[in-house]
């Protein structure tokens, strides 16, 4: 027979539970939800999951040396890229439309009416336009973040903010989103540093579930949420990495990746390009520190997926927008035991053994002196 459920006040009963619960809940050791205020999601947190001993995949750490310049590289100054085009001999960074991108400048965009037979609320599509480029961080094909110079740095967050600036600027475009997946395990093609920036005729999913979020909470108490977050956080101080005086790097409260972090600006901030020459020096220096943290975590070129969240460019007020990067780095264990997304992952919710306190705590143990750089020393 069919279990019989009886209608529950659900604040009654979350009331009885979180007084029952508060008494002998402990985060260290037991299983708890925790919801992400910026999308609305959840993830389950299995701290005692970390005493489980590892029997899966081991995969060896990447340890080849690379060159300055790769004549088979497509990124490299004056070589030829797989388009057939060709790059300048540039010194510094080179940003050029990707030969295969994902989005096109031209052609139709909105609502669409395909041929088919019923049900159109079943089979919707949209028509998307929009423009994909390539940035390269450094004429240097065997450097990171980590290894660059801030002044080098520094030179990729104005090309980041001139690009969202300039593609923004169009009306074809209503969002531009900066990223860097590093790391063949991320996807990245090619180890020469470089990131991308697509940029959209609708706000993407992601960002626009962001804006929801952050949009209701500033109707509800007309502050932006990531401004009072940064001060629970910064009060707690328990989940802060590292800090300088523009700029907080911390674990989110419901990290989902094992090192995850977020970089969020003291101000109130909306976009990239809105932020001051002091600002942009900040970001650079403490672009420099997290990711020379995140390689000496397990001494090797740490993997990830960052990128930037800001306001639409649409046109439209977005003054409940405050401006973050994500860091979405997959290793678990060592440089060799990196997270799965699978099985109830994919078809539950996301979940993490480590929390995100201990992560915390663990990237700020780490040294802001390069691993490879005491290396070197040694070995000289």
């Amino acid at each position: 027979m069919p279990r019989r459920h009886e209608a529950i006040d659900e604040n009654t009963f979350r009331s009885k539970t979180v007084t029952e619960a508060a008494h002998s809940f402990e985060p260290t050791e037991h299983p708890h939800r925790r919801r992400n205020a910026l999308t609305g999601d959840w993830v389950l947190v299995s701290p005692h999951r970390t005493k489980r001993p590892w029997q899966g995949q081991v995969e060896k750490a990447a340890v080849e040396k690379l060159p300055a310049y790769d004549p088979k590289c497509y990124l490299c100054p004056g070589n030829a890229r797989a388009g057939g085009n060709q790059n300048p001999a540039y010194t510094s960074t080179f940003v050029f439309d990707n030969d295969f991108a994902a989005l096109l400048p031209d052609g139709p965009r909105g609502p669409v009416r395909l041929p088919h037979p019923a049900h159109d609320d079943l089979f919707v599509t949209e028509a998307e336009t929009g423009t994909c480029r390539v940035l390269c961080f450094s004429p240097r094909h065997d450097l990171t973040l980590a290894e660059m110079d801030v002044a080098a740095i520094r030179c990729v967050v104005d090309v980041w903010a001139s690009q969202i600036e300039e593609l923004g600027a169009r009306e074809s475009i209503n969002y531009v989103q900066v990223f860097e997946n590093r790391g063949a395990i991320m996807g990245s093609s090619n180890p020469h540093p470089h990131g991308q920036i697509w940029a959209n005729y609708t706000v993407p999913l992601v960002p626009a579930k962001e804006d929801v979020q952050q949009q209701a909470y500033y109707a509800a108490h007309g502050t932006p949420l990531l401004v009072d977050y940064l001060a629970a956080e910064s009060a707690a101080g328990d989940r802060i990495v590292i800090e300088n005086e523009h700029w907080v790097v911390l674990v989110p409260y419901w990290a989902v990746w094992p090192f995850e972090v977020m970089l969020l600006p003291r101000r109130h901030v909306a976009a990239l390009p809105d932020l001051t020459g002091s600002e942009r020096e900040g970001l650079a220096s403490i672009l420099k520190r997290i990711t020379t943290r995140y390689d000496n975590l397990f001494e090797t070129s740490f993997p990830y997926s960052m990128g930037w969240h800001g306001q639409p460019t649409d046109g439209l007020d977005h003054s409940y927008w405050q401006l973050h990067a994500h860091f979405y780095p997959p290793l678990l264990r060592s440089a060799t035991v990196k997270k799965f997304m699978v099985g109830y992952e994919m078809l539950g919710m996301p979940q993490r053994d480590i929390t995100a306190e201990q992560a915390a705590s663990r990237l700020r143990e780490m040294s802001e002196r390069h691993y490879k750089e005491i290396k070197e020393k040694i070995d000289n």
